[in-house]
């Protein structure tokens, strides 16, 4: 447990169960001061019956109206814009009432935190923005990619931020929720044998899963 870090997919869940550490997060990367967060929901199961399912890190809904969709990422080992588009989608169709007019689906935002720069342009931080070829105008259809990585340190808030998510004895006052709940995880005599616990229970998921699949 002591191993542990926000960038670890099993620590950043269970530090995702405190709606402030995801609102934190969010002011710091979305660069809005003000946002609110209302609820958090971590390993929240996307159901798609006619296709693949998914468990989003965590999926949190805002003050705004917004779903936000928080993952993070240590291995580079798969399409993961596919993938970001991918949640989106079966986000919005979970989300989206039956019958609704388009006009009214809720606003989606995936924000994809990585320990490798995705697209090569040596920024922490990228929006990818949907563009008319032909004009260059920025059209929104209610849909957000951003992606925030931990190995290009410009020194901007989120590269400090990211430096909590990735090193063990880094704390921040700037971030005092995020690195609050990172020490209560892996410095207190409860948060430690609370992880350790949750640690050994994946173990198990694991142990069955794999037996299931040997059946």
């Amino acid at each position: 447990a002591k191993a542990l870090n926000p960038m670890d997919d099993t620590m950043f869940c269970k530090m995702a169960e405190d709606k402030e550490f995801c609102e934190e997060v969010l002011r710091v990367i979305l660069g809005d001061n003000k946002m609110t967060v209302l609820e958090s929901m971590p390993q929240w199961v996307g159901k798609n019956l006619q296709g693949r399912s998914v468990i989003l890190d965590t999926k949190c809904m805002t003050g705004d109206g917004r779903q936000i969709n928080i993952e993070v990422q240590k291995a580079d080992d798969d399409n993961h814009q596919k993938r970001v588009r991918y949640n989106g989608a079966v986000i919005t169709t979970n989300i989206a009432d039956p019958g609704i007019k388009f006009e009214y689906v809720p606003d989606v935002c995936v924000v994809f935190i990585s320990r490798f720069d995705i697209f090569k342009g040596k920024l922490p931080l990228y929006h990818v923005d949907r563009v008319i070829r032909e004009t260059g105008e920025v059209i929104n259809n209610g849909f957000e990619e951003v992606y925030v990585n931990s190995v290009i340190d410009n020194g901007s808030d989120v590269s400090q931020l990211m430096k909590v998510f990735t090193e063990g004895d880094c704390y921040n006052d700037k971030f005092p929720m995020t690195s609050s709940i990172k020490r209560r995880y892996k410095e207190t005599e409860g948060g430690i044998r609370e992880m350790s616990g949750l640690i050994e229970q994946l173990k198990l998921e694991w142990i069955s899963e794999g037996e299931k699949r040997g059946e």
